[in-house]
């Protein structure tokens, strides 16, 4: 699949990058911050699996391989799917959708915002999901200029989401949530 045999090509000393189609861009363009910002969700990810085990590991990383499967999807620009396995698909989102309603089912309905903290893996999870927001305005700022794979930007979105989620659940159900009171050190 891939092999790399050298780190550094000097090929990226101009400011440029390569794509997967083999045209180049600047670094500073749109894409390669969204490719940037998918990163950094993943290496937050792989923080967060620092404390988790079973059910919760095994769902963080099958996201961390679909983060992969996402960066090599932005980085194939246009929407055409000549090769599906750069491509994120419906299937990736749709079960996102289905972790997220298995954790949240026995959750506490909110009662206010929750604010990041409480487990040392909430915590982490927090922080996750913030990059993810980041990696998904990148994303939309993308879709903005040049065609996307709209699942791109869904699974972007369920991908915050489902942190959020994790998160509650990672607090003891959400009952170790710590939430947010409006005006509470004036």
């Amino acid at each position: 699949m891939v092999r790399l045999n050298k780190i550094y090509t000097k090929t990226g000393d101009s400011g440029e990058t390569g794509l997967s189609d083999g045209s180049r861009v600047a670094k500073a363009s749109a894409r390669i911050a969204a490719i940037g910002a998918v990163d950094e969700t993943n290496s937050a990810i792989g923080i967060a699996r620092l404390d988790t085990e079973g059910d919760l590991d095994a769902m963080l990383g099958r996201i961390q391989n679909d983060l992969f499967d996402l960066g090599a999807d932005l980085s194939l620009p246009g929407t055409e799917i000549s090769d599906a396995s750069l491509r994120i698909v419906l299937a990736q989102v749709e079960r996102l959708e289905r972790e997220i309603d298995a954790m949240n089912a026995d959750l506490e309905p909110l009662r206010s915002f929750v604010l990041p903290g409480g487990t040392a893996l909430a915590a982490h999870l927090h922080l996750a999901r913030a990059i993810a927001r980041r990696a998904e305005r990148a994303i939309a700022a993308l879709v903005a200029e040049a065609p996307v794979n709209p699942s791109a930007l869904h699974y972007a979105n369920r991908l915050s989401d489902h942190l959020f989620v994790m998160a509650r659940f990672a607090n003891k159900d959400g009952m170790g949530d710590v939430l947010w009171v409006p005006g509470k050190n004036r």
